[in-house]
């Protein structure tokens, strides 16, 4: 199946940022366009990138919309895409747009059937997205914390057909600290299925201790401040990691 490696891109107010921990008040702008830093990465070889709505996950409904179908339109890149996608003629729009991959995160508690509908509908072309903070799931762009175990969570959608869970532990995030190697593990173990893991990629080392996970269901990893502050270089990482 191979290991893939996903650079990140999250949109705020049409830019690219990072936030510290989901927190919104810790934001960073690594670029005025999306767009571009996209082309970047296509540039440096990827084959899939990760976009991130951030106003959509906050507030619950699509905002970038006008970005991120620019970039599934007009760059030769896979794209999976997440935040305030809640209905299905959001998932809709973006599958038909050239988006190849919705996630769906929050929804997963607040609205199962839907996500379970879509599960049946699309297949693969869905992802969970689940969040964990302390091992419990964390919803509406990180604001909220759920009584829902992450694994349990996990194993619930597998059974409805998900293929693919992105995992993110939230401690990690943006904190450059190394991914949560154990909870990732645990997650692929326990469900049986993809799981691409998100937080915490620092270095090439710590991508190639996920790529050692591979056979059990890791399949990738999101790699977002480490890209940007040039403590990743992609073009590198694609060599020593992907299977090129």
């Amino acid at each position: 199946m191979g290991f893939t490696i996903y650079p990140a891109i999250d949109l705020l107010g049409g830019k690219c940022v990072r936030l510290l921990q989901g927190d919104y008040n810790k934001e960073t702008v690594y670029s005025d366009s999306p767009f571009e830093m996209a082309k970047f990465f296509v540039e440096e070889g990827t084959e899939w990138i990760h976009l991130v709505d951030l106003d959509g996950a906050k507030i619950g409904k699509r905002v970038n919309v006008e970005h991120i179908l620019k970039i599934a339109k007009e760059l030769p890149v896979k794209v999976q895409v997440g935040g305030g996608i809640r209905s299905e003629e959001d998932v809709k729009d973006y599958l038909e747009n050239g988006v190849s991959r919705v996630i769906l995160g929050s929804a997963a508690i607040s609205n199962r059937p839907f996500v379970e509908k879509m599960l049946s509908l699309y297949g693969e072309k869905i992802a969970i997205g689940i969040d964990a903070k302390d091992g419990y799931v964390s919803t509406e762009g990180w604001l909220q914390t759920s009584e829902v175990k992450a694994v349990e969570l996990g194993k619930q959608l597998a059974k409805s057909g998900a293929e693919t869970f992105i995992f993110t532990d939230i401690a990690t995030d943006g904190m450059l600290s190394g991914p949560n190697v154990k909870a990732v593990k645990e997650m692929a173990l326990e469900t049986g299925k993809s799981v691409i893991a998100s937080g915490g990629v620092s270095t090439i080392d710590d991508l190639k201790q996920l790529k050692e996970l591979e056979a059990i269901g890791v399949a990738g990893a999101i790699v977002g401040k480490a890209l940007y502050t040039k403590k990743i270089r992609l073009k590198e990482a694609l060599v020593e990691v992907s299977q090129k």
